[in-house]
């Protein structure tokens, strides 16, 4: 793993996320905020709790960290690995995270 520090925004979020924690992890975003998973954007915090709710009962899996890129500017790329219930059952994915001040303004989700 890189030697960047994870922000504390991201590892909220992240951890909610992991519990499938819609409410917590909602609140890491700003109100603006957009998601981009899948090929499909979410924008707003109602959108973006759709997507967490659908995300967390979808499929079940574990994630572990891998690396995390500061790239300055606010801008993170957070590295994980999934394994779970989900086609082909494992996938390495880079969360490309945008910050504005301290709440995340855009997330990309990507292999």
């Amino acid at each position: 793993m890189s030697g960047a520090t994870l922000p504390s925004v991201i590892e909220t979020y992240q951890r909610a996320h992991d519990r499938h924690d819609a409410d917590a992890a909602i609140t890491a975003f700003g109100a603006d905020a957009t998601v981009v998973d899948e090929g499909a954007t979410y924008t707003g915090a109602e959108r973006i709790r759709w997507w967490l709710e659908r995300t967390a009962s979808e499929y079940t899996y574990t994630r572990t960290l891998t690396g995390v890129d500061d790239l300055g500017g606010g801008v993170v790329v957070v590295h994980n690995h999934l394994s779970g219930d989900f086609p082909g059952g494992e996938v390495d994915l880079r969360y490309r995270f945008e910050l504005r001040g301290d709440l995340i303004h855009r997330l990309e989700i990507a292999p």
